[in-house]
């Protein structure tokens, strides 16, 4: 209906929007952190992830909702991690000149934490795999679940998982 829907359409995405609000917002905001590690990002993903929903009510299929969230969600936190890497690749070349790189208090707070280990260890596998194993274990979406919610097969959901797992086992093994 685009931009000047009818006030019908106006309250149900009103109606279905907060219904799933007060339902799926913590979660979403955990979700879009566990990419992220950044509150107040996490935040804003999850809310732009509702206000598109908002937007779209009349385009999503009833009862998908809270599909639509975690897929947002999901595209917000690949988009945000995206924008970080070209930043980080700024300041990579700004300070290449002998300038020393502090870490910064959030990854310091990270590092001091018992499960910032396996979250580092996250941050290096490949993107998919890492989204299949956040939404995997943390969410505890099935299969189809999170292959809807990424756009890819179940069986790719399966393979990213396998070697994900794999490669996070590697990589706690060749620490000890």
């Amino acid at each position: 209906m685009g931009p000047r829907r009818g006030a019908a359409s106006r309250v149900a995405a009103d109606d279905g929007v907060s219904s799933l609000y007060a339902v799926h917002w913590q979660p979403m905001v955990r979700l879009a952190w566990l990419f992220v590690h950044d509150d107040l990002l996490a935040e804003e993903i999850a809310q732009d992830a509702f206000v598109a929903l908002h937007r779209r009510w009349d385009d999503v299929q009833e009862g998908r909702g809270a599909a639509y969230l975690r897929q947002s969600v999901v595209n917000g936190a690949r988009s945000a991690l995206r924008h970080h890497k070209v930043e980080q690749r700024y300041l990579d070349s700004a300070t290449r000149g002998g300038h020393l790189r502090v870490a910064s208090a959030e990854d310091a707070a990270l590092a001091s934490v018992g499960s910032a280990e396996l979250f580092a260890r996250l941050q290096h596998l490949p993107p998919r795999q890492r989204e299949v194993l956040v939404l995997r274990y943390y969410l505890d979406l099935s299969e189809a679940q999170i292959a809807d919610a990424l756009g890819i097969a179940a069986g790719s959901v399966k393979a990213h998982a396998h070697r994900g797992l794999a490669a996070l086992r590697n990589q706690m093994e060749a620490r000890t």
